[in-house]
């Protein structure tokens, strides 16, 4: 019997958490989330992102910024935003327009209000287990695999995509969780030859339908970390209705990974600030 593996649920019960963590101490934190340009996709996530923190009473502040923007101006902005001490945590929502280079802008956020674990300097204490807080969907997808008693160990992982969000820091943490972890990126050929040999295949690449049913396992277990936007509804990599007939278990999309990534965050900031 297939089984979904419900993010949404299991979010839920961790704001649940986080709410009364707040209280109970006290906290007094703000969110602050900036963006670039007007990214449809990005927009929907910081939606996301506002609501789950009135969910946990986490202030919540938006910057925008137009995509024509010069460098050295929104430096200065992110600076600003930084260096203000009501901002608990701040976070630049990917991706930005294709004119910067995301680390001119990421390593401008202090380490204590990385939440995202993306500047040079959070990401090189995760990669060596230094780190207390783990990247939000690195989290997320673990906390899933936790919640359906779904080991690791030993098993057959096929990541595809090796993105800075998902694939990259996902395939460190799986390293040393014991998983035998294989990677699948742009550059692979027929990559149809790979995914039928794995146990647990995870997909963060951000193609509509790019997995198919002829290229999973019968039983496998199918984390869908990708998200598109098709005809106005998010909509994953995964040919859900068709791969969730052979799949044991699988991840919809919206309603998996993506709530767990927003309620890790905030976890984050908590952790960060407590």
């Amino acid at each position: 019997m297939i089984k979904t593996l419900d993010g949404k649920k299991l979010a839920e019960k961790i704001l649940g958490k986080l709410k009364k963590k707040i209280e109970e101490n006290k906290l007094k934190l703000r969110l602050a989330v900036i963006l670039v340009g007007d990214n449809p996709i990005s927009q929907i996530f910081i939606r996301q992102k506002e609501k789950a923190c009135q969910r946990t009473g986490i202030s919540f502040k938006f910057f925008e910024f137009p995509a024509k923007i010069k460098k050295s101006r929104l430096k200065k902005e992110i600076e600003k935003i930084c260096q203000n001490s009501k901002n608990s945590g701040v976070i630049i929502q990917l991706p930005l327009p294709k004119k910067f280079l995301p680390e001119d802008f990421l390593n401008l956020i202090p380490r204590e209000k990385d939440i995202d674990v993306l500047s040079e300097s959070n990401l090189g204490r995760f990669y060596q287990g230094t780190l207390r807080i783990l990247p939000p969907t690195v989290q997320g997808i673990l906390y899933l695999l936790k919640k359906y008693k779904i080991g690791l160990k030993g098993k057959n992982i096929m990541v595809i995509g090796a993105g800075r969000l998902v694939g990259f820091p996902l395939t460190t943490q799986l390293l040393k969780e014991k998983a035998t972890v294989s990677v699948l990126n742009e550059f692979t050929r027929n990559i149809q030859f790979f995914t039928p040999k794995a146990d647990i295949l995870i997909s963060g690449v951000g193609k509509a339908n790019l997995i198919k049913e002829n290229m999973v396992k019968k039983g496998a277990i199918i984390i869908d970390a990708g998200t598109t936007l098709k005809k106005g509804k998010l909509v994953g990599d995964v040919d859900f209705q068709r791969v969730s007939k052979k799949a044991s278990y699988i991840t919809p999309v919206p309603g998996g990974v993506g709530p767990l990534t927003v309620a890790c965050l905030l976890e984050n900031l908590v952790k960060l600030n407590k």
